[in-house]
């Protein structure tokens, strides 16, 4: 008990010069706050679930492998992966073959 932490999540796809954008516009799906209830539920935990969830999500849907980012905030939602705790990036596998 007391031990719960709010982290704020948030995925990002690639917009060329533009930088980045919300991954499906502003789509509340990958944009939100998950609750943890261990201190060793930490941003990379936050990050797993989110990624686990994305990449379910294509197989299911028969997409492949997107180039995304997942950002992750104690509390509330930042501005960017400069003010996060967590960043992760993920690439589409590029065989040279």
């Amino acid at each position: 008990m007391g031990t719960e932490r709010a982290w704020a999540y948030r995925v990002e796809e690639p917009h060329g010069s533009a930088g980045w954008r919300p991954l499906g516009g502003h789509s509340p799906r990958w944009r939100g706050r998950i609750t943890t209830d261990t201190p060793r539920q930490g941003p990379e935990y936050v990050a797993a679930l989110v990624l686990t969830d994305l990449v379910t999500e294509w197989r299911v849907n028969g997409i492949g492998e997107q180039h995304v980012r997942v950002i992750v905030w104690a509390d509330e939602e930042g501005t960017g992966p400069d003010d996060g705790v967590f960043t992760v990036e993920i690439q589409p596998h590029v065989d040279s073959e």
